[in-house]
């Protein structure tokens, strides 16, 4: 896969979409590939598996979240509408 310096792993795309589209995906990707921190077991062993959810290596627990993070926009906002 080719990859560059500038979009990373949106190198794949070539010249095509333009660089403000793949400067966007790069983002999106970088912090929905990572590993995030467990509700449950507190360890940073949280991968994506598909869009919305997310899985625990260390302790197997199944989590439904966002589409490219385990927190999703929606639960913040549904948390203000609970807290008024």
């Amino acid at each position: 896969m080719a990859r560059t310096k500038k979009v990373g792993s949106t190198g794949r795309f070539g010249p095509r979409y333009g660089t403000r589209t793949k400067k966007v995906i790069r983002v999106i990707e970088k912090e929905s590939k990572k590993r995030h921190t467990c509700p449950k077991c507190e360890r940073n062993t949280l991968k994506r598996k598909s869009a919305g959810i997310w899985i625990c290596k260390k302790c197997g627990a199944k989590i439904a979240g966002g589409a490219y993070l385990p927190r999703s926009s929606a639960e913040k906002m549904l948390k203000q509408t609970l807290e008024v």
